[in-house]
């Protein structure tokens, strides 16, 4: 039998609130629910990221081994996570310079679901900050201008996101 996990991803420090809300496998190794979290968010998996937990982190080691990085995301299950830590929260940055934070949290463990052999977005909340647009600040400055055609950085932001913007 597979177990599934409903996982629900909230982007903290974000106004109005990003969530999604999914069921995946729970022996899911880390590295693809990376990926799933960046299909489900709309982010262009475009940088580097880690998940954090009880102390330990995961995602991307160093290929030079210039540094005493994150554990490989690829050879570690979110089971693993929840076994080895103990715990049901878990915390992922994606972006290191925009420092995007979401936490992760098991709602609940079922036994296998029919069609829940691959991950399965359950519900979606808010419209993901586009990549590269500095951070939280970053974000609120640009929903400022976007919302306000007088404002002196209204046109500029439009040229650049390539059009309107939804964010609720």
């Amino acid at each position: 039998m597979t177990l599934v996990a409903r996982i629900k991803v909230t982007l903290s420090d974000v106004e109005p609130q990003v969530l999604r809300r999914f069921d995946v496998p729970l022996k899911i190794k880390l590295n693809r629910l990376h990926d799933v979290i960046q299909a489900a968010m709309g982010w262009t998996d475009s940088h580097l990221y880690e998940f954090k937990a009880g102390g330990s982190g995961w995602g991307v080691p160093d290929p030079d081994g210039f540094y005493d990085g994150p554990m490989p995301a690829s050879k570690t299950s979110l089971l693993d996570v929840t076994e080895d830590v103990g715990t049901k929260t878990i915390h992922y940055t994606y972006d290191f310079g925009d420092n995007w934070h979401h936490v992760i949290k098991i709602e609940k463990i079922d036994g296998s679901m029919a069609g829940v052999a691959d991950p399965r977005l359950v519900r979606a909340i808010g419209a993901c900050p586009p990549e590269d647009v500095g951070g939280f600040s970053g974000y609120a400055d640009f929903l400022e201008a976007m919302a306000d055609p007088k404002h002196e950085e209204h046109d500029q932001m439009l040229v650049w996101y390539g059009g309107t913007v939804r964010p609720g």
